[in-house]
């Protein structure tokens, strides 16, 4: 299984290096720099290649003492990239990708909640004994233990203010780590903590889809896919049973759930029934199918413009970008008008542009001259107003580039959704609670992986 996971930062610095069975040399990791900063144009490599294998085969070279000849041993290395750090995984045999994926996933999850976000390189910095401690506890010789958010807070405590001034005071760490096992690791619920007492009970449900696609100069979806996830919140006291039902459950596939729903009733009924953990949890992520992912049309219209001067202005450019909401789309929104929220457009330049001046009429503009990159932050627009970006840019030479890279851009509509999955009753059982207690489900559609393309 895992054989070393390693932790690094945005400029390729090892932060964290845990070995659990057997070593793994440093090397990998260059190797694994090299390769994902390709194409970063920047001598530290601050911006790693979004193209990256998240799978790599590599060889390590094992040292045996000083002067001794070392055996090759091929490694596959996992990776992925959470809040400009990169989490990776040494394995020495095959396993399920999707299996260390997901770990370092859960891994990266488990910092978040304890550190806080972003979790960041100064995050890990400020913690590097809580992360060794959660690492300790949630992996067994390579093999993933203790995942659950619950289970890992009965062990490790949450960091405090009077935790971490006990910490300096005493210049040890046992002031975070537990000394009673936790109650859920005795029992058939791992996923919750036994005797939850809460003065307010109340549960709420976020049910959040991203669009992922690529669009053509003209407009055109070349190609969509719709994902989407139940986000929970529970503060529940006692051991409720829930069981939660849907308008139109046949209008989504791939369905993937936590451990505490039963798989089997939603393959039979199609409804989720389940004992929540404590606090916040993803009950369960689907896929639109895929013919309705295929029709999709986005809510925005986005038409970015490049051009190059000729002659004695050949080494002048012009840029423009103009941002509209579609009157028709395929976003179901509970209300009359349809609003897109955070709006946020990413214009990577060409490398051989040297500087650019940019303004816009709405928001703001930010132009970071190393990475080549403009941010420009739109906000809030309606059906009534074009936002339009206008620049003009030098470059080195004469020489075109062969194609502009395309433009990223981020939005979020509340109270809408793209599959048109909807709750209809949520019913709770096995408590008898004095008052009832408060329920409540929010649904938000928003961009994944959303690009551009230029002229």
């Amino acid at each position: 299984m895992i054989q070393s996971l390693f932790l690094l930062s945005p400029t390729g610095e090892i932060l964290i290096e845990r070995h659990f069975r057997g070593q793994t040399s440093r090397s990998i990791c260059q190797k694994y720099w090299e390769k994902a900063s390709v194409g970063s144009g920047l001598a530290s490599a601050e911006v790693l290649s979004d193209t990256m294998s998240p799978v790599l085969e590599l060889t390590n070279v094992n040292d045996h003492g000083a002067g001794g000849s070392g055996s090759i041993q091929t490694i596959y290395l996992f990776s992925i990239l959470r809040d400009g750090l990169s989490y990776l995984a040494a394995c020495p045999s095959e396993v399920s990708p999707l299996l260390v994926i997901e770990f370092l996933h859960r891994v990266a999850d488990t910092f978040g909640d304890y550190f806080g976000s972003p979790t960041d390189e100064d995050a890990i910095k400020e913690n590097f004994s809580t992360v060794y401690q959660l690492l300790e506890e949630m992996v067994d010789f390579g093999w993933p233990l203790t995942t659950e958010p619950n289970a890992l807070q009965d062990l490790i405590r949450l960091l405090t203010v009077l935790s971490k001034i006990q910490q300096v005071v005493t210049g040890g760490t046992n002031a975070a780590i537990s000394e009673v096992l936790p109650s859920g690791t005795v029992s058939n619920m791992p996923w919750r903590k036994a005797g939850c007492k809460y003065s307010q009970n109340e549960i709420y449900f976020d049910m959040v889809e991203e669009i992922d696609a690529f669009i053509d100069v003209s407009g055109r979806v070349i190609s969509s896919d719709v994902s989407g996830s139940i986000q929970a919140q529970a503060h529940l006291s006692g051991v409720p049973d829930i069981l939660l039902t849907f308008s139109d459950p046949d209008v989504i596939d791939d369905c993937a759930f936590h451990p505490c729903v039963r798989y089997g009733k939603f393959e039979l009924d199609k409804v989720v029934s389940f004992v929540p953990p404590d606090g916040a949890f993803t009950l369960m992520t689907y896929r639109l199918k895929a013919d309705q992912s295929r029709s999709i049309s986005p809510p925005l219209n986005c038409m970015p413009q490049f051009s190059y001067g000729t002659g004695n202005n050949s080494s002048q450019g012009r840029v423009v970008v103009s941002i509209g909401v579609k009157p028709v789309s395929s976003i179901i929104r509970k209300g009359m008008t349809v609003k897109v929220e955070e709006i946020t457009v990413t214009i990577p330049f060409p490398k051989i542009v040297r500087t650019a001046n940019l303004t816009a009429t709405v928001g703001t503009v930010l132009y970071d001259e190393a990475a080549k990159i403009a941010s420009w932050r739109i906000g809030k627009v309606n059906e009534h107003s074009r936002p339009m970006l206008t620049g003009t840019f030098l470059i080195s030479g004469t020489d075109k580039p062969e194609e502009n890279p395309p433009l990223g851009l981020s939005w979020k509509i509340p109270q809408s959704s793209v599959s048109g999955l909807t709750v209809s009753g949520l019913t709770l059982t096995g408590v008898n609670y004095g008052n009832k207690p408060y329920k409540g489900v929010r649904s938000l559609t928003k961009s994944g992986r959303f690009q551009v393309r230029c002229n």
